[in-house]
């Protein structure tokens, strides 16, 4: 994938992109905004929220080992993976042992995360998404560029063609005179998922949640295709990210209430789904839950950048994020755009590309992604700690193993310019000196920089400068050579 900037100088030609991105986050940040402010203690839900997570993530290994042993109790079967691969070798087999070659998921950004489909796809096994708009993106041959809402570039126009033209290629095509109405796109959607529900004999699902006292899962959904997926195939397959995990039943309430308000504006959620191994005749006949690490122990390493495990996937700092707004999902080159996807893709990836390296930046560091997010996530906090990461390298986790990270090309002259500022603020005399300089040659100052200071000025002015330093300026109308009042008190 290409860094950030060059990804998103394209995406921001796009007319209709950023006018349905624009419609569309802005009447989901004001339903949210309205459903929040219903709540006198959402504040008090929001720390909670955080203290529980981070509690977890502190005793990430015991409550791990819980969900396993009530897992196994209840007849399902633990599986551990690493990284992507190898989690993709566990879910192909497990497919293949059951002799099917189709298989239905409800939204998981897990498989996405590892490419599970495209696994899936070379092993001779169609993967079929259920949600909606992932349903949209897959037959479109597109990536999802939400969290929330995988097609919240695509408009009612878009899809009507996408449905026209590629349903039937995947199953029961879209009814001929089909029109652009919400309702009767849902219906097409619905009666052509409904054949590959009836007929599937594996599912594969994420989870939001993993409650650890009883190895439950949760799923959380506004469709309904994830109770589908859940209950009616035989074998069910759970791909989850360890970070999921929640001691007990009364911790989940905390997030069972943030989440929906968070992410879709609802007071609940319109299907919570809970399932916990297998149950005779009721549901399927065997569970597979496969942890899933993929760097999220290297993150939990980094004791600024673990904050990013605490997120719950609620989307609600996208829709309130200007660059998003802008460049769209696509531009952040992973599963998780916007500014989470910025903290959380280098740190699981581990800053070895050109994009991990790019996505620090994309961002204003304006703080409104912190103010909603309902697990209070300092994202600016931790895109600052990535760029020193970026700029100066360091010691870090990688795959389990610490390394040091060498600084990213094409950060020497910031590097430069960085030691010389702090050299000479820790002189104030040469500080002095080039303030009565720098003032006496203002009119020579251009506004865009030469060489390698053009990439700072490619998008700002350098600033008017006065015509005399700060401290001469307080020293000639408040007298007295240290600046004080005639030199007094």
């Amino acid at each position: 994938m290409p860094p950030f900037p060059e990804a998103a100088g394209k995406s921001v030609q796009d007319g209709q992109l950023r006018s349905n991105l624009r419609h569309a986050t802005h009447t989901i940040r004001d339903k949210r905004a309205a459903a929040v402010a219903e709540l006198d203690d959402w504040a008090e839900l929001r720390t909670a929220g955080a203290e529980i997570k981070d509690r977890t993530l502190r005793h990430l290994d015991h409550y791990l080992e819980r969900v396993e042993e009530a897992v196994t109790a209840a007849g399902g079967t633990v599986h551990w993976a690493a990284d992507a691969a190898e989690a993709n070798r566990i879910v192909t087999g497990l497919v293949r042992e059951t002799g099917e070659t189709e298989v239905v998921k409800v939204k998981s950004m897990a498989t996405q995360e590892i490419g599970l489909n495209e696994a899936l796809e070379s092993a001779g096994i169609s993967a079929y998404e259920t949600d909606l708009a992932e349903l949209i993106v897959q037959l479109g041959d597109d990536h999802p560029s939400h969290i929330l809402v995988p097609a919240i570039h695509r408009n009612r126009e878009q899809i009507r063609e996408i449905f026209r033209e590629r349903m039937g290629r995947w199953g029961r095509p879209a009814p001929e005179n089909l029109s652009d109405s919400p309702a009767e796109l849902a219906e097409a959607a619905r009666l052509h998922l409904r054949e590959k529900f009836l007929r599937a004999k594996v599912g594969i699902s994420g989870a939001n949640f993993m409650v650890a006292e009883t190895g439950t899962l949760v799923v959380v959904e506004s469709e309904g295709n994830g109770r589908m997926c859940l209950t009616l195939p035989e074998t069910l397959i759970s791909v989850v990210g360890i970070e999921k995990v929640v001691p007990s039943w009364q911790d989940l309430e905390v997030f069972l209430q943030l989440l929906p308000r968070s992410s879709t504006a609802e007071r609940m959620n319109p299907y919570t789904s809970t399932w916990t191994g297998t149950t005779d005749e009721d549901g399927p006949r065997d569970f597979h839950l496969v942890l899933l690490d993929n760097g999220r122990t290297d993150t939990l390493a980094d004791q600024v950048g673990r904050q990013a495990l605490r997120c719950i996937r609620c989307s609600a700092c996208l829709n309130v994020c200007p660059v998003y707004e802008r460049a769209g999902g696509h531009a952040y080159g992973s599963p998780y755009p916007g500014p989470i996807g910025a903290i959380l893709t280098p740190q699981l990836d581990g800053m070895g590309s050109e994009l991990d390296a790019s996505l620090p930046y994309a961002s204003s560091l304006c703080g409104a992604c912190y103010e909603v997010c309902p697990v209070a996530i300092d994202i600016p906090e931790i895109l600052v700690r990535l760029r020193e990461r970026v700029v100066e390298g360091g010691p870090a986790t990688v795959r389990g193993e610490r390394v040091v990270l060498r600084p990213a090309r094409g950060h020497a002259a910031e590097r430069a310019a960085m030691r010389a500022v702090s050299w000479t603020f820790d002189r104030p005399a040469v500080l002095r000196t080039g303030e009565r300089l720098a003032s006496r040659a203002r009119r020579l100052v251009p506004r865009r920089l030469p060489g390698p200071g053009s990439a700072w000025t490619e998008t700002r002015d350098i600033p008017e400068l006065p015509p005399e330093p700060f401290r001469d300026w307080w020293r000639r109308t408040r007298g007295g050579p240290d600046g004080r009042e005639g030199g007094g008190r």
